[in-house]
């Protein structure tokens, strides 16, 4: 039995699909795609996080969220159960061979992202939808400020902020009030310098959402760091991986991971993470 927590007003999975890697460079094919979507979906997962800016640069924008709509539309289960969030104010381009992710917090641009979102993902009022990331040429008010407009307007019906500092996120209470339900922020055993929004977010009730909690793959890391979670792993029978979401899961009732996959079988083993029960030697162990 898959492991549900409150998400603002949803009650939803505790371990969501992050849809990123099926979408951006390096992804498997659109097929794969579906069927990875798919796979989570059959598999009990209930919410699935997407963005505006998952597509490759150079090619058809949005291709995350539009991927993630014909996976619920082609998909045989209660549709009404899935959570869907997203995010805006982010873009991709290249630079020179590299991938990059050029940011825009304009307001105006926001809310027309915002309703872009919610075209492309089929629907007429988007679950959740962050601001992806703080535009530094925009006073981060006037991003949140447009975010609260497409919460008025019924663009989405509860808000949330990504990469975002204690500072941003008290900024975004003070506009958005309690329609900001969610922090998303990257976290995991090479990723703790956000422990202290994760510590405000269990502080003032909002979800904090943990995204790449493995690490992510996109840039190098010291695979030590893992050791200890490998040598638990090994005496419960289960993929480091599944450690890594389990020990997360136990920070608190007010965390959520949105671990991503390339393919089907990657996603299912981490969907298992929330049935795995540390004891409070190896959760101390851990950190």
């Amino acid at each position: 039995m898959a492991l549900y927590r409150n998400l603002g007003p949803f009650s939803t999975t505790a371990i969501g699909h992050g849809e990123m890697p099926l979408t951006i460079e390096n992804n498997r094919g659109h097929e794969i795609g579906i069927e990875t979507l798919h796979a989570s979906l059959d598999a009990g997962c209930r919410h699935i996080d997407t963005a505006w800016a998952y597509y490759t640069p150079g090619e058809e924008e949005q291709t995350g969220e539009k991927l993630v709509r014909e996976a619920l539309d082609t998909w045989k289960g209660p549709k009404s159960e899935v959570t869907v969030a997203t995010k805006i104010g982010l873009r991709r381009a290249w630079d020179g061979d590299k991938p990059v992710w050029p940011r825009d917090g304009k307001p105006e641009h926001l809310i027309a992202y915002g309703k872009q979102s919610a075209m492309a993902l089929g629907v007429d009022t988007i679950d959740l939808l962050y601001l992806h990331r703080h535009d530094p040429e925009v006073p981060y008010n006037e991003s949140i400020e447009a975010l609260k407009q497409l919460v008025d307007e019924g663009v989405a019906r509860v808000a949330g902020v990504s990469n975002a500092s204690i500072e941003q996120i008290d900024i975004a209470r003070s506009i958005l009030g309690d329609k900001l339900v969610a922090v998303q922020n990257q976290y995991s055993p090479i990723h703790l310098e956000t422990q202290d929004t994760l510590d405000y977010c269990a502080k003032l009730g909002l979800a904090f959402v943990c995204w790449s909690p493995l690490g992510g793959y996109r840039h190098p890391y010291d695979e030590s760091t893992f050791d200890p979670f490998r040598e638990v792993a090994a005496a419960h029978g289960v993929s480091y991986q599944q450690v890594v979401l389990a020990w997360e899961l136990a920070k608190g009732d007010h965390m959520f991971v949105i671990p991503g996959a390339h393919r089907p079988e990657t996603i299912l083993d981490s969907l298992k993470a929330d049935q795995l029960e540390l004891t409070p030697d190896e959760i101390a162990r851990l950190g």
